[in-house]
């Protein structure tokens, strides 16, 4: 659409019948002004004439190339405050629950509690806080959230997981995994949502459930901003 406005504005200087003829004039009328400015007349000495009209052509170049200037300046301003906004919404994140060399486990007795991934891939924004394990959103929008749950064996042991997607602390999506014949098992979850800044996002690990992880990073949580809305 730039593109087009600047081409109509040159249409419309240069569409013009442009006489840069030193044998006639243009446009002939008395001056005594040797070097007319834009709007000047023609002096009525034929020999000047052809001068004339060529600093007039001239003069009107230069206020049109004076105006494209300006109003390239312009857009150039507006096209980098509106980077600086993209940049300023980018927003994505993904964490793992930790990076440890051996793998451990952790467990909820009594009560369910908000998981805290400590192994950190992007925090692009810095939305998701390490010390919390809750995201918080930075622009309103539709977001792309994924969760994924890995439980393993202990001693033999029958284990079972279950993990809620909470947004403002109610649940979007379910998570249960129960350990099978293989000792293992994990669970994944995909949800696009449309969220509010300053809406919090968590996992929370329900009551009795156990999950696993190591630098193999079974246990994952990652979300980004597909469009914003504001």
């Amino acid at each position: 659409m730039r593109a087009i406005v600047l081409l109509s504005l040159l249409h419309a200087v240069f569409g013009q019948k442009m006489d840069f003829s030193w044998n006639g004039p243009v446009q002939i009328m008395p001056s005594a002004d040797p070097n007319p400015g834009p709007g000047t007349a023609c002096p009525t000495d034929q020999a000047a004439c052809g001068c004339c009209v060529m600093q007039t052509q001239l003069n009107r170049m230069e206020q049109f190339f004076n105006f494209t200037v300006d109003e390239l300046s312009k857009r150039l301003m507006e096209s980098k405050m509106e980077l600086n906004n993209m940049r300023a919404s980018r927003s994505a994140f993904s964490v793992a629950l930790n990076n440890d060399k051996s793998l451990s486990c952790q467990n909820t007795l009594n009560s369910n509690r908000v998981i805290i991934y400590k192994h950190v891939f992007i925090n692009l924004g810095d939305g998701y806080n390490v010390q919390t394990g809750i995201f918080t959103v930075p622009r309103s929008g539709v977001y792309s959230l994924t969760i994924t749950i890995y439980v393993s064996g202990l001693s033999g042991s029958t284990q079972v997981t279950c993990a809620n997607l909470l947004v403002n602390g109610k649940t979007v999506a379910t998570l249960f995994e129960k350990i099978g014949q293989d000792n293992e098992d994990s669970n994944s979850a995909v949800a696009a949502v449309q969220l509010q800044a300053g809406d919090q996002v968590a996992v929370s690990l329900l009551e009795g459930s156990v999950i696993c992880d190591n630098n193999n990073h079974y246990n994952t949580f990652t979300g980004f901003l597909l469009f914003a809305t504001d």
